[in-house]
C-alpha cells in the first residue's frame, strides 16, 4: 500500500444506467471548465432536488449516494472510458434521456459553449444518435429555454398566425 492510497476513492458501483445518467450530467456540467449555478439547479432538478427545510435544496439520500458516485467516476474517468462502459448499458430511451438533459444543461446558463457543444456531439455519436433524428427533441429544448418571447413583442415567433410546429422529416 502506498503512502497516499488511503486518499484514492473508488465509487464502489459498477456502471448502471442511473449511474451513466448522473455522471453524464456532471461532464456536460464541467465540459466549459466551470459549473455555474444555473447548471448545479438543473442537476438537482433532474435528480429530485428536495427543499432542506432552511432555504437551500439538496438531493435525498439515495440520490446523494448517486451524485457521491457520479462525482467520484467523474474525477476518475475520462469521458470516452466513461461512454464505452455506459453505452453497452442504455437502451434507446435512456439514451434519448440523457441527451435531451444534456442539451438542457447545456442551455440552463444561457448558450450551449463550444466545449459543450463538443461534448454533446461526442455522446451522440456514442449512442448512435444523428442530429436528424435528434432535430425535434432540440426544438423542444429551444422552445423551453427562449424566454424572449415574453419579453420582446417583436420576437418573429409573436408575430400574428405564427405557430409552434416541430420539423419532422
Amino acid at each position: 500500500m502506498g503512502l497516499f492510497d488511503m486518499f484514492k476513492s473508488d465509487s464502489g458501483e459498477k456502471m448502471t444506467p442511473h449511474l451513466a445518467f448522473a455522471t453524464s450530467l456532471l461532464y456536460m456540467m464541467s465540459a466549459d471548465g466551470e459549473i455555474d449555478h444555473e447548471e448545479i439547479g438543473h442537476l438537482l432538478s433532474v435528480l429530485g432536488g428536495q427543499d432542506q427545510g432552511d432555504g437551500t435544496v439538496g438531493v435525498g439520500a439515495q440520490n446523494q449516494a448517486l451524485l457521491d458516485n457520479a462525482v467520484k467516476y467523474r474525477r476518475k474517468n475520462s469521458v470516452d472510458t466513461f461512454l464505452a462502459a455506459a453505452t453497452p448499458l442504455l437502451t434507446d430511451a435512456q439514451k434519448m434521456c440523457i441527451l435531451v438533459n444534456l442539451i438542457d444543461s447545456s442551455f440552463a446558463d444561457g448558450q450551449p459553449e463550444p466545449e459543450e457543444q463538443a461534448l454533446f456531439g461526442k455522446f451522440m455519436q456514442a449512442f448512435g444518435v444523428g442530429e436528424e433524428r435528434f432535430r425535434p427533441f432540440f426544438e423542444v429544448i429551444l422552445l423551453k429555454t427562449d424566454r424572449s418571447v415574453f419579453v420582446n413583442q417583436n420576437h418573429p415567433k409573436n408575430a400574428p398566425g405564427y405557430q409552434v410546429k416541430l420539423s419532422v422529416n
